[in-house]
Order: C-alpha cells, then sequence, then structure tokens
C-alpha cells in the first residue's frame, strides 16, 4: 500500500470522526418535528409508515433501537445513528475527493510526489469539512431522517465506483461492481434519491472501458443511463406487480393463501437468477455472470419490503395502507394517494376536468379471495386546454392559482374548450417563467446559495423580508433586499441569519472550471451528479407554490457533488502558489493553499452552528405528550396533518404515553384501510364507535353517499342513527344508480338532529356535573349547502356521533374543518357566532353546550380549572425557555405559540373575572415564562397578555412587557419605512401588520390608565 493511500484512509477517518463528533453533539436527543416521529414509531416496533415505506431504514433503526435501554431513550439512539451515517457519507467524500484530485495530475498513488499527496489530501479535508457544516446537509444529520442514509448510500456507491476504476484491469474486479448493485437494491428501502446517481456511475464505467471512444459516441452512455435508472425506478413495482398476478392465480385459481404465490414468484425469480449465474460461471461467460449475479443482488437487495409484508398483515397501530397483500403493496409503492403531476404534457391549473380517471386493481374480500375494483386516481382533463411542459398544472387549492399568477405574472390566452366554452389558460411563456423563476429560482437556486453564499433567516420565504440568500457583503445584499444595516434586533438575532461572504461558493468555482480543464471526463461524471441530484429533481417534481416546509434536503446529493469542486478548488490554488511563490517547496505551496482554504469549512462551521445545534430541545415529543394529555381518559383526539400526528405516534408507541387515546388522522380517514383500523382496537384504545357496514366503504364500494334531501313524514329533523340507518341499508329505495351502473347510498337530510344523552356526557367527563344546566337537549349539524355528497371519511364523524351516544369525549387539534358541520358557525360580517366547542389550550372539545366565539381570543368556551391543569400542570414547553435551544420558525408555528399565549391570557382573565388575580399573574407569569420574546417571536397576542396583566391588577409587569413588545414593534416600523421605491410595496403589508398590533397596545396602554406607556407609541400610531 501506497503512502498516498495510508494518508487518505487515515484522512477519512479523521473527517469521519470530526463530522460524527459534530453531528452528536448537536443531535436533538428526542424526537423531531416531520416525519421523524413516525420513523422513529415504525422503527422502534417495525411497523409501517407512510407510502412508499423505507423498510431497510427500519430494520438499521431497529438495531440501533435495541441498545437504547429505556424506551424514553430511543429516540436519542435513533438519531446518533443518523449522525454516524452523516459522519459516514463525509468520509467517503474524502475518500472520493481524494481519488478525483489524483486523476487530475493523470498519476497512480505511488507517482505523486509528496506534495502532490498533501495537497491533494488537504483539498479532500477542506471539500468534505465543507459539506459537514453546510445546511442542508447538517439538518438532516441530527434527526431521524432516511436522508443521512439515503446520502450513505449515494457516497459509497460512487466511492465504489472509483475503486472499481483503479483496480478495473485486474481479475476480481467484477466484485466492485456486484456489491454497487447489492448497495443500488438496498438503498430503495431507504430512498429512491439513489438511483439518481446512476449516470454518474454509467460514463465512469464507460470512460474506463472505452478510452478511446470520441465525443460524439458520448449518447451511447447517455442513452444507457437513461434505460438503467429508468429500469431501477421500476424495478420494484414490476417485481411486485408480476408477484401480484401469480398470487391472484395461487389465491382465487388454487385456492392458497394471500402472498403464496408472489413469496412463489421471489423464490422462483431468485432460484433462476442464481441458475443463471452457476451456469455463466460454468462456461465461462464473465460479462453475463457479472450481469446476472448483479440482478440477483438487486434482487436480495430490494427483498427488504418483504418485511413490509409481513408487518402489515399483523395489524400493528401504525399501518399506513395497509399493504397486506401484493396489490396493496404494489399501491403503496406507487403512491397512489398521492397522485402524480404531470411532467411533459397535461393540464394547466385552467383546464376544466370532463371526467374521473380511474385504474385497475383487485382487493381481497371477507372469503380471502381477490376480486376486482377500479381505483380512483385522478382527473381526466379536456384535452383542448393542455400544454407541453406543463408546469403550472394545481387547481387545488385556489391559493395555488393565486401564486401562479403572481410568479409568472400571468395574462393568459383564450382556447376553445371541448364543450364549445373559452378559457383562458396561461401561454408557453408564462409556464416558462413560473418554471424559472420559482421552480429552478425559488425552489433550487435559492436554496443552493443557502449552503455555499449564505441565508437572511430560518423563516420560510414568501417576501424578500425572510428566507432568502444572503451573502454578507452589504452593497450586494441591499441591491434585492432592500437596507441591511439597523436590522430589527428580532431579525439580528435569528440564528437562521448566516452570511459566508461568497467563499464556499467562490472556492467551488474555481473547482469547477479547474476540474474542467484538467480532467474534462471526470467533471462530466461529477456534473452529472451535480445535475442529476438537483435540477433534474426540479424537473421530476414539479412543485406547486406554497409548499408546506422548505423543501432544501431533496437537493442535498447536489450540495455533495458542488462540494468536491471546493475540494478541487483547493488543488488550483496549490498549482498556482507552485508555480508562482512556492517553486521549491511544494510542501510550502500545499500546506499555505490548505491554511487559506480552511477558511470555508471554518466559516460554514462558526456560522452555522447555532442554527443547527438541537442538543437541548424536547418541542416535537412534549408538543405530543401535550395532544394526549388533553385528551379524557378513553377519548378520541382528531388530527389534521404531520405535526399534529407522528408526534403523538410517537408518545404512544415508543414512551407508551396514554395509550388508551384514539389518534385518528382526519387526512387519512378517506382510505378505507385507515377506516377499518379506526374500527380495531389499538394498544389500550378501543375501536371508535360505528355501524356503518364495511361493504359500503371497502375495496369495489364508491364510497360515496348522496345528499338527497327528503322530509320526514312528521316533519321532524332527520336524527343521525336514523340518518346512518339509511345511508348504511341495501334497500333500493335508499339508493341511486348512475349512468356507469355505479350505486350510491343517499343521505336524506342535510340538517341533522344529536340527541345528547345527559347522563354519558357527565359520567364521560365531556362536561363537569356543576356545568349541566348548560347542555342542550340536542346539537344540531348543517352540512355545507356547497356540498352534493359526503365521502366515506366524512361519514366516519357522523357514525361516531350516531354510534357513540356522548360515551367517547371526541377532541380537535384544529376547529376549521367543523365549519362544513356547522359545529363551528362564523359570521364575518360581525353577527351571531357560536361553536360547539372547548378550548382546552392545545385541542378542543367537543361540548353539547352552544357557546359564543370571542373575536379576539378564538373558538370554544373554557373550563377554567381544566385549562388551569393543562396549562400549569400538565404541559411540557420543549425546554424553548433555555436560551441554548434554537426555536426556529417551525417551532414557533408547530407549537402553537400564538395559541397558547391566547390561552394564558385567556385563562388570566376568567381568573381575574373570578376574582383570583392571584392565580391569574401566576399564569401570565408562567407564560412569560415558558415562551419568552427572546425565544418565540413576537406576534398578536403578546398584546393581549399586557391586557390580562392590567386586568390582574399587574401593571408594573404589564408596563414592562409592553415596552418590550412595543420596542420591538417600533423596530419593525423604523426598519419596514426605510425601504424605497418596489422594495417599498413588498414590506407594506409587513408594515401595516406591525402599525395594528402598535396600535392595539397603545389602545390597551390608553384604556388601562397606563399613558406614560401609551405616550411611547403615540408618533407612530396617532395617524391611524
Amino acid at each position: 500500500m501506497s503512502s498516498f493511500s495510508k494518508r487518505s484512509i487515515w484522512g477519512g477517518w479523521i473527517v469521519f470522526a470530526i463530522a460524527s463528533l459534530t453531528y452528536l453533539l448537536t443531535m436533538e436527543p428526542t424526537a423531531s418535528l416531520w416525519d421523524c416521529s413516525e420513523f422513529i414509531a415504525t422503527s422502534y416496533k417495525l411497523e409501517v409508515g407512510h407510502p412508499p415505506g423505507t423498510p431497510f431504514f427500519f430494520l438499521i433503526n431497529r438495531l440501533g433501537a435495541i441498545f437504547a435501554g429505556d424506551p424514553t431513550h430511543v429516540a436519542a439512539a435513533i438519531n446518533a445513528l443518523s449522525a454516524l451515517e452523516s459522519g459516514l457519507t463525509i468520509a467517503f467524500l474524502f475518500w472520493s475527493i481524494a481519488h478525483l484530485g489524483r486523476r487530475m495530475y493523470r498519476k497512480e498513488e505511488n507517482e505523486l510526489t509528496d506534495a502532490q499527496s498533501w495537497a491533494i489530501l488537504g483539498a479532500a479535508a477542506i471539500g468534505s469539512l465543507a459539506y459537514t457544516w453546510t445546511d442542508t446537509f447538517w439538518f438532516s444529520a441530527v434527526e431521524a431522517e432516511v436522508y443521512a442514509l439515503s446520502s450513505l448510500f449515494t457516497a459509497v456507491v460512487f466511492w465504489a465506483i472509483l475503486k472499481w476504476e483503479n483496480v478495473a484491469d485486474r481479475p476480481g474486479s467484477a466484485r466492485w461492481l456486484v456489491l454497487i448493485a447489492y448497495l443500488m437494491g438496498l438503498s430503495v428501502g431507504a430512498h429512491i434519491l439513489n438511483l439518481l446517481a446512476i449516470p454518474a456511475l454509467v460514463f465512469i464505467y464507460y470512460f474506463k472501458k472505452f478510452p478511446g471512444r470520441k465525443k460524439a459516441d458520448l449518447w451511447k452512455p447517455g442513452v444507457v443511463s437513461v434505460l438503467l435508472t429508468g429500469a431501477f425506478y421500476i424495478l420494484t413495482p414490476t417485481v411486485v406487480s408480476i408477484g401480484a398476478f401469480v398470487d391472484r392465480i395461487f389465491v382465487n385459481g388454487f385456492g392458497l393463501g394471500v402472498n403464496s404465490g408472489l413469496t412463489a414468484f421471489v423464490v422462483l425469480l431468485l432460484a433462476a437468477l442464481g441458475w443463471g449465474v452457476w451456469r455463466t460461471h460454468r462456461a465461462g461467460k464473465a460479462g453475463w455472470n457479472t450481469i446476472l449475479l448483479s440482478a440477483f443482488m438487486v434482487i436480495v437487495g430490494i427483498s427488504t419490503y418483504g418485511i413490509v409484508l409481513i408487518r402489515a398483515s399483523i395489524n400493528p397501530p401504525m399501518n399506513s395502507n395497509n399493504p397486506s397483500d401484493p396489490y396493496a403493496l404494489l399501491s403503496f409503492l406507487n403512491r397512489d394517494q398521492y397522485g402524480a403531476p404531470p411532467l411533459l404534457y397535461g393540464q394547466s391549473y385552467a383546464s376544466p376536468a370532463v371526467g374521473t380517471a380511474f385504474s385497475d386493481s383487485y382487493f381481497v374480500d371477507e372469503e380471502g379471495k381477490y376480486r376486482p375494483m377500479e381505483r380512483v386516481t385522478g382527473y381526466e382533463y379536456d384535452e383542448n386546454t393542455k400544454m407541453l411542459f406543463p408546469r403550472m398544472h394545481s387547481n387545488y387549492p385556489a391559493s395555488h392559482i393565486q401564486e401562479y399568477k403572481r410568479w409568472a405574472d400571468v395574462k393568459g390566452r383564450k382556447v376553445r374548450a371541448e364543450d364549445g366554452s373559452l378559457v383562458t389558460v396561461p401561454t408557453f411563456g408564462e409556464n416558462l417563467r413560473f418554471f424559472f423563476t420559482y421552480q429552478l429560482n425559488n425552489m433550487y437556486w435559492r436554496y443552493f446559495l443557502w449552503n455555499f453564499v449564505g441565508r437572511q433567516s430560518d423563516i420560510q420565504n414568501n417576501t424578500i423580508i425572510d428566507g432568502n440568500w444572503l451573502s454578507g457583503i452589504r452593497p450586494i445584499d441591499e441591491l434585492y433586499l432592500g437596507p441591511q444595516d439597523g436590522l430589527p434586533s428580532e431579525v439580528a438575532a435569528n440564528k437562521g441569519h448566516n452570511t459566508y461572504y461568497f467563499l464556499p461558493f467562490i472556492l467551488g468555482l474555481i473547482g469547477f472550471f479547474y476540474q474542467l480543464k484538467r480532467d474534462g471526463r471526470n467533471f462530466l461524471v461529477v456534473f452529472l451528479l451535480f445535475f442529476m441530484t438537483g435540477l433534474a429533481i426540479i424537473l421530476y417534481l414539479n412543485q406547486t407554490p406554497l409548499q408546506p416546509r422548505e423543501r432544501d434536503y431533496a437537493y442535498a446529493g447536489s450540495f455533495y457533488a458542488f462540494a468536491i469542486w471546493i475540494g478541487l478548488g483547493v488543488l488550483w490554488l496549490y498549482d498556482l502558489l507552485r508555480r508562482r511563490a512556492f517553486r521549491t517547496s511544494g510542501r510550502t505551496a500545499a500546506a499555505v493553499a490548505f491554511v487559506v482554504c480552511a477558511s470555508v469549512p471554518a466559516v460554514l462551521a462558526v456560522q452555522n452552528w447555532d442554527d443547527h445545534d438541537r442538543s437541548h430541545r424536547y418541542v416535537a415529543r412534549d408538543m405530543g405528550y401535550n395532544y394526549l394529555t388533553s385528551v379524557l381518559p378513553n377519548g378520541i383526539i382528531i388530527d389534521y396533518g404531520d405535526n399534529d400526528t407522528f408526534p403523538l405516534w410517537y408518545n404512544q408507541e415508543v414512551e407508551g404515553v396514554r395509550t388508551d387515546v384514539r389518534v385518528m388522522n382526519a387526512s387519512y380517514i378517506g382510505g378505507d384501510w385507515y377506516i377499518d383500523q379506526m374500527r380495531m382496537k389499538a394498544n389500550e384504545s378501543e375501536p371508535i364507535p360505528h355501524s356503518l357496514p364495511r361493504h359500503k366503504y371497502y375495496g369495489d364500494a364508491t364510497g360515496q353517499f348522496i345528499i338527497r334531501e327528503i322530509p320526514k313524514p312528521d316533519g321532524s329533523v332527520w336524527t343521525a342513527k336514523e340518518v346512518m340507518a339509511v345511508a348504511g341499508s341495501d334497500d333500493p329505495r335508499t339508493q341511486l344508480t348512475d349512468q356507469a351502473g355505479n350505486t350510491f347510498n343517499i343521505v336524506p337530510a342535510r340538517r341533522i338532529a344529536v340527541p345528547v344523552d345527559k347522563e354519558n356526557v357527565i359520567k364521560s367527563g365531556i362536561v363537569r356535573p356543576e356545568d349541566a344546566h348548560l347542555i342542550e337537549d340536542t346539537i344540531y349539524l348543517d352540512i355545507d349547502p356547497s356540498k352534493s355528497a359526503l365521502m366515506a371519511g366524512e361519514m366516519v364523524l357522523l357514525d361516531m356521533l350516531a354510534s357513540g351516544d356522548w360515551t367517547r369525549p371526541i377532541h380537535f387539534t384544529s376547529a376549521a374543518d367543523l365549519m362544513k358541520w356547522g359545529l363551528v358557525h362564523y359570521d364575518s360580517q360581525g353577527g351571531q357566532s357560536w361553536s360547539y366547542l372547548q378550548q382546552d389550550g392545545m385541542v378542543y372539545r367537543l361540548v353539547p353546550i352552544k357557546s359564543p366565539i370571542d373575536r379576539i381570543y378564538g373558538i370554544g368556551r373554557i373550563d377554567t380549572e381544566t385549562l388551569y391543569d393543562n396549562l400549569m400542570n400538565k404541559y411540557r414547553y420543549g425546554n424553548i425557555r433555555d436560551p441554548r435551544v434554537y426555536a426556529d420558525t417551525f417551532v414557533t408555528n408547530t407549537f402553537l405559540t400564538s395559541q397558547l399565549r391566547s390561552s394564558f391570557a385567556r385563562l388570566a382573565n376568567a381568573l381575574t373575572a373570578e376574582g383570583d388575580t392571584v392565580r391569574a399573574v401566576e399564569v401570565l407569569d408562567r407564560a412569560m415564562q415558558e415562551m419568552p420574546l427572546e425565544q418565540l417571536r413576537m406576534d398578536d397576542m403578546v398584546v393581549f397578555l399586557v391586557e390580562a396583566y392590567y386586568k390582574a391588577g399587574a401593571y408594573d409587569k404589564g408596563n414592562e412587557l409592553a415596552r418590550k413588545a412595543g420596542g420591538i414593534l417600533t423596530e419593525y416600523i423604523d426598519y419596514y419605512d426605510r425601504f424605497t421605491g418596489e422594495k417599498k410595496k413588498l414590506v407594506e403589508s409587513e408594515l401595516m401588520d406591525r402599525l395594528r398590533t402598535l396600535y392595539n397596545l397603545y389602545l390597551i396602554a390608553g384604556q388601562n390608565g397606563q399613558q406614560e406607556v401609551a405616550a411611547l407609541y403615540a408618533p407612530y400610531v396617532g395617524g391611524i
């Protein structure tokens, strides 16, 4: 082994240690937001997460969880695995840069001079450490996300093909290709992003095996790359699809059990490939032997999906899509529930829907046989309004259309639809404008510059004031972001405000052009990796505006490739110094180049450490805990999104918190598989109350219930139980049939009575005995007039109300969806507004008591003692009060900061009204202690905390908070007032929001006799 190889091996392990230590020190000690909580829960008990599943990721994490000991340490153990996987990624990046650096000198390892050896290793260190501390990769490295393992797979297969290149002419070199095939198969069980490295691998193979080919022949490896990537992409679904066909024969034809045919097919496939490997080996056909052996190992790799079938078949509490048979698994793999955007040709947002698109599939009936069904896949659109390369394709929600028009300045053109009407569709030029301004610039280049130039803030991008790239060089930044001096203190203190002064970007550009000049073939390889893991993803995803979160994590592979160029940029400086300054001392040139370029990883580490350090944060765990502890015993909580669902699952499945509570995700409830799950016992939670027969929603059922108002003969209002009896009936008089022969049950009324069993209400704890006189005899549902039918998932809530008879408390994490039922009525014109809800902090409880909506504090009555117990005794606050904790924008929003501040203020006012001012002040003090303005940004509700202090007689504390809040607001107002021209228009809404909040503070201070405080803000709001 050469000295270069020895040094390279040691160098890789050194950067591994540095990176791993970084990530272990800054990782979150428990579950994180978004998918991480779900991944930890599913890994811990090997349950089934959301499509398309990540079985190998779960298996690896389960191995880590075994060593956790106490369940409360499981999340930390799995997070630590992500940290170590990310550290290994950095090591393989080091070794890859070292290889490519050597290739630039066109020398074997033992031919390098000592100075060149040290220069190359220094370059590898700079490039790999720079990537260690980049924003995007660091973010995923410290949480239980698939992207750490996916990045490791990409790094390993790229390194492996480089190792193959070193030994390609030696006997046994094909083992590297077989290893790559196996890793590719395994990687599908983590994330398919790794497949995007295939073109780079193909070109390395091509350049090595066909060194004398002309540039005109490059189309050949290009075609192979496309075919091979496509083959890998469809391989797993194709194997499952064929297996499903065989399984149907075995089950329906031979009377065998479900999955018997799939098992037989996979065994026969592996046996056939194994026989082929044996025969080609015996025949001395090395090429075919390698191909068949690689195919065998790919199938072995993707076989981890078998764990999905096995675990789904036992119906664990978390069993997304119930992929317990091959057809369900195929739908699971294809992500059918999410749909797919058009890519090369399709509809625009203005295209009228002319029908429903279906695909043929099968489901397992009650007798264990496969029956055909049609699966809805989307809509069919008017052909006359379709276009090439459709980038503006979504019309739901309506806000997408508004954003398309804003980003692309859409004027449109008139086209005649198939029905003869005129439709205004975007022009192709406007379509491209959206592609370049939003999809390319905002959703890729902005993230790229975040990582290598700097970042304005951690707040999701909306206007010029947040989420943009920022260099730290004021004249440049002010050109498009406005004034950069005299920033408001909240902006200046934002830990996501990171500036790198273009240093990583410049060094990467130098490496880009230097490799292009010195080693064009490997430049093409790195560029393919850069393009396929970045811009190609943009083309494929066809993202809509108003994404729920920033999506930079999807392009980490592209930033990995750019880090290679950062490393190679060091060699340009080394060669420059070697020629110009240190002709007789190559080692000195290498050392100087290393020291100068070390400023790049150094500035990244220094700037990014504080906003990537999650080592004391417990927000996601505590948020899920708070939701669950707000629920009454044996209650049901209905939630709506990732961050009010996954943390609850984590708490229940891993830490065993409140397993008596049934967690129901409203966005899943439309799936027949999910309704089935809700009707089964899970942990200590009993099935939800239900009466609707299974054949009304499962399999080939339409799952729609048409609203046809039928007055009762006696003129009374239909009750919920009566409606459910009609909806579940097989009597032809309760059904409608469409032209295609589909049968639909009807819902005979829009206004539906839900009688109240007061004894059950009190017994189940829904209402306190002392409030029994407030309970109504009947509450009424009023279905939104715009709805012509109810879907099966919507019938679930109606069924629970009809069948539960107030024995199971029902809670909600959001009240917005209840307006369509009439359980919440809000008159925006100032008329009567009311709800049947009780606000218990982070959740709303359904109660048979009608209460007015408070236009300041929101929906729902409050029970003082319940709310006090939740806020003061039960709730945990994620350790946000600790100044070491980084509370980014998603922590602020997801933790319901504004709602919690509102609840504290409302509780304090209620206690004051009861004469208990001592506890009222304690409540307000606790609010500011747990959610200080130094940690969680100022919002409108802080003003009402000030008012609550005044009402409780704590004027000094109220004034102190008023001055602090007012100071923050006036800083923003003064800052926005300095904007000019077009930039002024971009901040007008922000300016008016701050002025409006300051005006409320001014009024509250004045109305409570605090004229000295009010006078501070009179100059700002006097003209309002």
